[in-house]
């Protein structure tokens, strides 16, 4: 059986585009931070290291349950679809949060529990032999738990982004909800090789608190 995040996680991944409020369990990702304008090669650069060992861990697990049918059957699966890529954003100049060049993000891809901490460093010393990069030396396995969110689909430019945070500001201000912190979270479900900017669907989401 194959764990595919689409059809059994559509709570975190495939929101409606209203704002609502959701309860994120403890997840584990692979993660490299970075600073400047996502538009620049250095961003692309980080996000072909993550993917670069993502693969390498699906195909590895999938291998190891073919040798160990007992794993397929201690996990429930035999093989996963890689999460979609996600980020964490916030910027150096508060003064100025929507200037790119101060930028300051975390992004990750998310990984399947069972998925340890040492399927990662066997993954990333093979990349690091068959696809070297000075970048994998930053890339970092880890745990967030980001609790209660309130979150919804935007869809449009990332640019536009910012009428679909004042919607779900005010709606935690109505339900009662302050916002944890000025970073959020992004959930990028497009690929935009594929997608028109103005169709490009992403998850927005930030941490609250109750009062």
């Amino acid at each position: 059986m194959k764990q595919e995040w689409r059809k059994q996680e559509k709570v975190f991944y495939l929101p409606k585009n209203v704002p609502e409020v959701v309860t994120l369990p403890k997840q584990q990702f692979i993660m490299i931070k970075g600073a400047g304008d996502p538009n620049q090669e250095d961003f692309s650069q980080r996000v072909g290291v993550l993917y670069s060992l993502a693969y390498p861990l699906k195909m590895r697990f999938k291998k190891c349950c073919q040798e160990q049918p007992e794993l397929a059957k201690q996990f429930e699966f035999d093989d996963y679809t890689v999460y979609p890529l996600e980020g964490v954003w916030s910027s150096s100049n508060p003064a100025d949060p929507h200037n790119k060049d101060f930028f300051t993000y975390t992004i990750m891809i998310r990984q399947p529990e069972m998925i340890t901490e040492a399927d990662f460093a066997e993954a990333l010393a093979a990349t690091q032999i068959k696809k070297p990069h000075p970048l994998l030396e930053e890339v970092t396995f880890g745990e967030i738990t980001e609790g209660l969110c309130v979150q919804m689909l935007h869809v449009g430019r990332f640019d536009d982004e910012p009428a679909s945070f004042a919607k779900m500001q005010a709606f935690a201000d109505e339900a009662g909800l302050i916002r944890q912190g000025w970073h959020h979270r992004e959930i990028y479900l497009s690929d935009p090789r594929k997608t028109a900017p103005e169709k490009s669907r992403t998850v927005l989401r930030f941490e609250v608190a109750t009062k």
